[in-house]
């Protein structure tokens, strides 16, 4: 059976999204994201030019035919900021699935949850399909979800802390419940990072600092690549029973 990704409407042959922050320029962007495979990367509305000729502009680098560019509220810090953002997105490309992230505070940047799920349930009003950057707190992401968000997107960690999955029951948790895609997204620091995270059962993985603020951008996205493929392989495959005393792998009969 085919191991389908899908969002919304959506169909996705990579569970890895990457960013297109923080790169040194689109050249760099452009040659990261083919090295992750990644079909889906996320657009800061606010802050990677999308539009203007003038200047250089994403979308001559990346083929919107063949990369599903997800506009994201990166940078709003009140519910107004991002429904803004969003609506403006729409009337400039027609995009409909977005990321929605409401920040709290500029120090940790965690999610004003309160705001955010009040933009939730607006958007969805609006006809948009909403994947929803949140904390990882169990009771709120079902609320996220209650709310008709297309995913929910807890945090491992702050955003690009790099400190990688701090809170794995709480995660857990999150998957267990969530009928629509769980996605980590946020404080990944390495790709054996993502790979937990998708042993776990994570849907996919979002990732821009660990790769763009690497030493080798390219050669790390094709790390992130094969981790979050190892990773899901690992979660169908299913691990083995753990034990707290040994259990001799060689077979004990026609012993010698």
């Amino acid at each position: 059976m085919k191991d389908l990704f899908k969002i919304s409407n959506k169909k996705l042959k990579s569970r890895l999204i990457v960013g297109t922050g923080k790169y040194k320029n689109f050249s760099e962007t452009a040659k990261a994201i083919e090295a992750s495979g990644a079909d889906m990367v996320t657009v800061a509305v606010r802050r990677v030019n999308i539009t203007n000729k003038k200047k250089p502009i994403l979308t001559d680098y990346l083929n919107p035919k063949k990369i599903i560019l997800l506009p994201n509220t990166a940078g709003c810090f009140t519910s107004q900021e991002a429904l803004r953002t969003l609506r403006l997105a729409r009337e400039m490309g027609g995009w409909k699935l977005v990321k929605l992230e409401v920040l709290g505070d500029k120090k940790t940047l965690y999610p004003n949850m309160i705001e955010t799920i009040k933009s939730t349930k607006i958007l969805v009003k609006e006809g948009f399909k909403v994947m929803v950057y949140c904390t990882d707190d169990p009771l709120l992401a079902k609320k996220l979800e209650d709310s008709g968000a297309a995913a929910i997107m807890p945090l491992a960690s702050p955003i690009g802390s790099g400190l990688g999955l701090q809170n794995k029951i709480n995660i857990s948790l999150i998957i267990k419940q969530s009928k629509v895609p769980v996605i980590v997204d946020a404080g990944i620091g390495t790709a054996s990072d993502a790979t937990i995270a998708m042993e776990m059962g994570c849907d996919g993985v979002l990732v821009n600092s660990a790769i763009a603020n690497s030493n080798y951008p390219i050669k790390m996205a094709r790390a992130f690549k094969n981790a979050v493929i190892s990773g899901r392989d690992s979660y169908l495959a299913g691990r083995m029973k753990k034990n707290y005393f040994a259990i001799a792998s060689s077979p004990k009969k026609g012993l010698i």
